[in-house]
């Protein structure tokens, strides 16, 4: 029973970290915006973007390692 929970869990973290990282790389508005002679460039917000992939990492091994089996030796 906690082995299933476990791997919804992993699986639900790693769908919010994907979200997260999508959003801020493409959608979200950006941190930075850098001025320089060639023009203006809008930088992405990168600790979002870190954030999101180490929890879409996160939840992914979770969600890996609570599915496999283990033999303890029986």
């Amino acid at each position: 029973m906690l082995r299933a929970i476990l791997v919804v869990f992993g699986i639900v973290i790693a769908a919010v970290g994907g979200v997260i990282a999508y959003r801020a790389y493409f959608l979200e508005p950006a941190a930075a915006i850098l001025i320089s002679n060639e023009g203006v460039r809008e930088l992405p917000d990168t600790f979002r973007i870190v954030g999101g992939i180490a929890l879409l990492i996160l939840g992914a091994a979770t969600a890996f390692f609570a599915a496999i089996k283990k033999s303890r030796g029986r």
